[in-house]
């Protein structure tokens, strides 16, 4: 089929979006107050803890067809870029409390025309997590279970521990009979797996060029891919995912790729409901780059302080030629600059975009 062009009237913003998203910013400043109080260090208020951070290069494919050559991915070359690999709370969980992960990813000294707000820098940014589609529809039902987090940030640790066993159990009947549950996943039934052989996706879209695509990272070298769906022993192991990676990246590094789908139905492939997962069998997912990274430490309190407390990581730092669309990606623009400048004043931390 053929592909969709961008074009502006694909997005279609509610009245109160602009409410909405002073409804999420409320959220995150109060799960990133209550870990500041209980942490005395500001941490994102979602994603705070990583379980690795790499850093690669990344190789721009050589003969890409005309609508997969946009962009970042025009010319065929190579970027520097940084992973960090976390799991979605705001707070500093143990990892036995299963829940989403994320991969954020920084393609550094990209050249281009930039977004708004972005002219000053130089890289873009691609933020992912590991399942096809967003868990909330639009920036309202996102809002209502960011505010039920907030609520539930300062619990102790031990009830979201039994909490998440529980929900595991809850996630492995739902699935048992053919299904899936975002909302039970979010909360702590995410399967124990290991983080090393997870494929990442936008969830949603952004521009690609002339074109609208989501992208995916998904893991290539073999170590990598024999890990997915394994399972990671966490009793008594609260960093257990971190101590995975730190060992797996010191003696084998990774290589993943980066994948293209375009839109080619906006019927079937939405911009406004992010829980949509674009379907494959329309436009599959082809891969556009490889990111290669040499054996590292994988995590250290140094890449901690580099990475963690030193970037940023969002949709809307890059060029205008992969601009973040929906309302999803809207909400993100606020609620992200507000969380980098928290945890630059509190933490006396320049934050590099």
């Amino acid at each position: 089929m053929t592909p969709v062009r961008y074009d502006s009237a694909l997005e279609r913003p509610a009245e109160d979006e602009a409410e909405t998203v002073s409804r999420l910013a409320a959220a995150l400043r109060t799960i990133g107050e209550t870990t500041l109080a209980d942490e005395g260090h500001a941490l994102r208020g979602v994603h705070a803890k990583s379980h690795g951070l790499v850093k690669g290069e990344m190789t721009v494919s050589e003969g890409l067809p005309a609508e997969l050559a946009q962009g970042l991915f025009a010319t065929p070359g190579r970027y520097a870029v940084v992973m960090r690999f976390s799991t979605n709370p705001g707070d500093l969980l143990d990892d036995s409390i299963t829940v989403p992960r994320g991969l954020a990813l920084k393609v550094l000294d990209v050249p281009g025309a930039r977004l708004p707000g972005a002219e000053s820098g130089r890289n873009q940014d691609f933020v992912m997590a590991n399942a096809p589609a967003f868990a909330a529809a639009d920036p309202k039902a996102f809002a209502g279970s960011l505010s039920l987090l907030a609520r539930i940030t300062d619990q102790p640790q031990g009830l979201k521990k039994v909490a998440s066993a529980v929900l595991r159990g809850a996630e492995k009947v739902v699935e048992a009979v053919g299904g899936e549950s975002a909302l039970l996943k979010s909360l702590g039934g995410h399967p124990g797996t290991s983080i090393l052989g997870e494929t990442f996706w936008t969830q949603v879209p952004l521009r690609h060029g002339t074109y609208v695509a989501k992208l995916s990272v998904a893991p290539v070298a073999p170590e990598l891919v024999a890990l997915a769906g394994s399972k990671v022993p966490t009793s008594g192991h609260p960093d257990a995912l971190r101590d995975q990676m730190r060992a797996h990246l010191s003696a084998h590094g990774g290589a993943w790729e980066v994948r293209v789908q375009l839109m080619t139905n906006p019927e079937t492939m939405p911009v406004e409901d992010a829980s949509v997962a674009w379907p494959e069998e329309e436009s599959p997912y082809v891969a556009v780059a490889r990111i290669t990274a040499p054996p590292q430490p994988g995590w250290d309190a140094a890449l901690s302080r580099e990475i963690d407390d030193g970037m940023a990581f969002s949709p809307w730092n890059g060029l205008e030629a992969h601009r973040p669309l929906g309302g999803i990606m809207r909400a993100r623009r606020p609620t992200y600059e507000q969380s980098a400048r928290f945890r630059a004043a509190h933490n006396g931390c320049p934050v590099m975009r």
